[in-house]
């Protein structure tokens, strides 16, 4: 049984970075890097000749940043997958990827293997976020514990999600992938994946990043 090989761009506007990661992606057997660029518009272009499976994008480049660029990508190539791969932690980077489309978040200090294992787990349609960057954007500051606690009790029953639901979405906000969430919970994948349908439909949401948004923008998370 063959395996189909991921097509990935590459886009960072550090020359070392952008070939050491093209030599680490290279050295996987079902990972081909087909391109790299060094901004944003390049980025869009390229993906438009290319057609890659799946977009590495730093956030701070010249000329385009990555979000304006994946943006673009995801509104004229909706089926690509775009990675934020970046440094900085700061909330207000991830949300505004995630808002983008993005489909993930991982720090350029990632592990070579962890780094392969995100692209692939992106690749199958899941959303990849590393614990260091959900912990930053899905924590409340300490002032509005109580505030938060209640208005998650509220927007839960608005809602109509079980407690089963939101113990799932806890999972995801800590960047759990479906199977690890099954084994946490002693459910199946396609129980999980079920549960994870049932949210969509209760939120009005049609992908992982948007529920991702919807229950922190309404407070879900404990």
């Amino acid at each position: 049984m063959t395996t189909e090989t991921i097509k990935v761009l590459i886009v960072e506007d550090q020359d070392l970075i952008r070939k050491s990661l093209a030599i680490v992606l290279n050295m996987a057997e079902d990972l081909h890097v087909i391109g790299t660029a060094e901004d944003g518009r390049k980025a869009v272009e390229f993906v438009e000749g290319l057609q890659p499976h799946v977009v590495l994008m730093d956030i701070h480049m010249p000329i385009m940043d990555g979000v304006e660029a994946t943006e673009q990508i995801k509104r004229r190539w909706p089926s690509v997958k775009v990675v934020m791969l970046t440094t900085f932690q700061e909330v207000e980077y991830v949300s505004a990827a995630l808002h983008a489309g993005a489909e993930g978040y991982i720090l350029k200090a990632i592990d070579p293997m962890d780094l392969l294992s995100a692209i692939r787990l992106v690749n199958r349609g899941e959303m990849m976020i590393t614990q260091e960057v959900a912990r930053a954007l899905f924590t409340k500051p300490s002032s509005d514990t109580m505030t938060g606690k209640a208005l998650g009790s509220e927007k839960s029953g608005e809602f109509g999600l079980s407690d089963r639901e939101l113990q799932l979405l806890q999972y995801i906000s800590e960047g759990m992938a479906n199977r690890a969430i099954a084994e946490r919970m002693y459910l199946s994948e396609g129980t999980v994946k079920n549960y994870i349908s049932s949210i969509y439909s209760k939120l009005n949401v049609h992908n992982r990043a948007s529920m991702m948004r919807k229950a922190t923008e309404e407070g879900l998370f404990k």
